[in-house]
């Protein structure tokens, strides 16, 4: 080769290389924009499990994408009160919020779905439904009419029933009983003869104290022990027939999740889906010990008894019977849940149960 022809050459292929750089480079800034938004949570920093979630999801879109793709994440009350967290996210005031989607109910009870509503489906029930059984495209056809696209960022699994400061053994002493219980519990219960009431979580401790209220649900053990309530409601009562499995949500304005390039999108779907599946984890890993301190420290175990369980049931389906007889979003979302429901509790009293059973039996013989 002489030396012009491989100068010629060489300038070509350096040309070439140069060439692709300043294709290539547009490219990749095209891929990977940056992004800043803001989410605003409905929980506060003490409870690090479940705010924790939206921490988790940001720290993985800023590390996948070298930082590109943030979001910074506001506790309840820094930007908007935490029950106002799906309105700021409608309105534009932030792009997102971690939420859960049941604290909206009173607006319509369609919200509530997309969380937990009485005896529907445990922490892996709702999962199974949500992820392959059509839940979040349900769900979503429903928020997209609030101008949000919503994905599960969370659960804490089956919640207890709460802090008593009587025992409660009948039906009948449900009546009068001042209860903090919101939501769509609150309307089953009420039918029941308690006297449902709405008090923020900063709240409850002191009404209880002073008597102002009887009894009041929270969580679960973990979050529980934090506050405190053991020592002036003892009788710490389950399950939580009204959560058998909440979901809590990422909600995103529609329009602003829908501006995100499709790999941003498909990211953000992704580690959605990994910050809900950590949240309960740590749920799982941390109320063992939590339960443990609590009745070292004097909580009472009570499992509410059948007879209350049935009739909380029964009032339950009086309730569903109602809205899906003037709700048609409702009635739609909660005929897939039902739908899904029979079969997955069929399944689950098969291997899951016996082995359970089986295993906790061991436990109680000491052999484990």
């Amino acid at each position: 080769m002489d030396r012009r022809s491989f100068i010629k050459k060489a300038g070509f292929a350096g040309t070439s290389a140069v060439a692709a750089t300043a294709l290539a480079a547009p490219a990749i800034a095209q891929s990977a924009p940056k992004v800043t938004w803001r989410m605003t949570s409905s929980f506060p920093k003490s409870l690090d499990t479940i705010y924790g979630g939206a921490e988790v999801l940001s720290k993985m879109l800023s590390e996948a994408t070298d930082g590109n793709f943030q979001i910074q994440v506001f506790a309840a009350g820094e930007i908007v009160p935490g029950l106002q967290a799906a309105d700021a996210t409608t309105a534009g005031t932030v792009e997102a919020c971690h939420t859960v989607s049941y604290y909206y109910w009173g607006k319509n009870p369609t919200w509530a779905l997309g969380a937990a509503v009485p005896f529907a489906l445990n922490a892996r029930g709702m999962n199974a439904w949500h992820y392959h059984g059509g839940g979040i495209d349900l769900f979503n056809e429903f928020l997209g009419t609030q101008g949000l696209y919503g994905l599960p960022g969370g659960n804490t699994g089956v919640q207890m029933g709460g802090w008593f400061r009587k025992e409660i053994n009948t039906v009948a002493d449900l009546q009068g009983l001042k209860m903090r219980i919101g939501g769509f519990a609150g309307k089953v219960v009420e039918k029941l003869g308690v006297v449902p009431q709405q008090i923020a979580g900063g709240d409850i401790y002191p009404a209880l104290e002073k008597g102002t209220i009887d009894a009041a649900e929270w969580v679960g053990p973990y979050d529980d022990e934090k506050l405190g309530f053991y020592k002036v409601a003892p009788y710490y009562y389950y399950p939580g027939w009204w959560e058998g499995g909440p979901t809590v949500h990422f909600l995103f304005n529609k329009a602003k999740y829908e501006e995100l390039p499709k790999n941003y999108q498909a990211l953000l779907r992704t580690a959605a889906q990994a910050a809900d599946a950590d949240m309960l984890q740590k749920y799982d890993y941390k109320n063992p010990t939590a339960i443990k301190n609590l009745v070292a420290s004097g909580a009472q175990l009570r499992p509410f008894s059948q007879e209350i369980l049935s009739a909380c049931f029964d009032k339950s389906n009086e309730v569903y019977a109602e809205m899906t007889s003037t709700i048609p979003e409702f009635k739609k979302i909660w005929d897939s849940i039902t739908a899904f429901r029979g079969s997955y509790y069929l399944n689950a009293q098969v291997a899951e149960y016996n082995y359970d059973t089986f295993m906790m039996i061991q436990q109680r013989a000491g052999k484990i």
